[in-house]
């Protein structure tokens, strides 16, 4: 009879036996995987976006005003050929109506109408309540110390007898600078008549950081010993956003709009990375949220006060 042999319930462990297949690995459950997906774009959003606005204020609105300034002058050269360049008493907000010369400083701008966050995204500008530089009177024109090209970053420097030379539609006009002065420090010396006078203004800092938190203004005087002649009818003030470091909160509502199109973005991102790889998502969206990052930037700029 033949010998039953029990068949050995485990394989041999020979050379031509096969090892044991490892484990699958376990994967993290829906929720865990939507959850991850929710916090690395919500903070990819935030680093873009922030990283974005740095960039902007400090490097990319520079290029934005440069390009504003060239169409300034293309479009003041033409109205001074035309004789059409405003001379006051009242220039539609944004409009150029001088160009200003710093030699010392190698600054050359175009000056436009209204001192308001948003006007100085182009260039300096003109108090509104003030004559036009050059004019019998004193004419004040604010800029951008940091951002957006700081056309007036390094007003400061300038020295007495230091000249500035102004163009308008009445022609061309040199002031020699009188004074550099701060909050305190007393006022120059009452305008002799007929002469014409200009107050350049802008923000610097103080302190170890000075060049990262520009919170004072400074004012630089200049005159020339005889002005054009000034139209009457000036405005008598102007709104507080268009004062020396004056904010426009009339943008909360804009912000507020701009904040929720990049909230919706970031769910819009969320909800496709459930259905396409990240890198997918990433390269279709970030255009898009790169201009919403621009447009936001724009807004928070009108919102700071308007010599940064």
């Amino acid at each position: 009879m033949t010998a039953l042999v029990e068949r050995p319930t485990t394989a041999p462990t020979g050379s031509g036996s096969s090892a044991p297949k490892p484990a699958a690995p376990i994967l993290p459950t829906t929720p865990t995987r939507q959850a991850i997906d929710v916090v690395s774009t919500t903070a990819t959003m935030l680093a873009l976006v922030a990283t974005w606005a740095a960039v902007q204020m400090l490097f990319l609105g520079g290029l934005s005003q440069q390009r504003e300034q060239s169409a300034l002058y293309d479009q003041f050269r033409g109205e001074l050929a035309a004789a059409t360049a405003p001379m006051g008493p009242v220039t539609p907000l944004g409009d150029p109506v001088a160009l200003i010369s710093l030699p010392h400083l190698g600054v050359e701008q175009v000056v436009v109408e209204g001192t308001a966050s948003s006007d100085l995204l182009a260039g300096p500008g003109h108090l509104r309540n003030t004559v036009l530089p050059g004019q019998v009177g004193t004419s004040v024109l604010l800029g951008r110390a940091k951002t957006y090209g700081a056309p007036f970053g390094s007003i400061a420097r300038l020295r007495l007898a230091d000249t500035i030379r102004v163009v308008t539609a009445q022609g061309a006009k040199q002031f020699s600078v009188i004074g550099v002065r701060r909050a305190g420090d007393p006022l120059p010396q009452p305008r002799p008549e007929g002469a014409a006078r200009i107050v350049l203004a802008s923000a610097e800092g103080s302190g170890r950081f000075a060049d990262l938190t520009p919170g004072e203004v400074v004012y630089v005087d200049a005159e020339a010993k005889k002005g054009f002649p000034a139209p009457a009818g000036l405005p008598t003030a102007v709104p507080d956003p268009e004062q020396p470091m004056g904010t426009e909160q009339g943008a909360l509502p804009l912000l507020a709009l701009c904040l929720g199109l990049l909230l919706a973005m970031t769910l819009g991102v969320i909800a496709a990375r459930q259905r396409w790889s990240a890198a997918t998502v990433w390269v279709i969206t970030t255009p898009v949220v790169i201009a919403l990052a621009w447009q936001t930037t724009d807004v928070v700029m009108r919102l700071l006060p308007n010599l940064l």
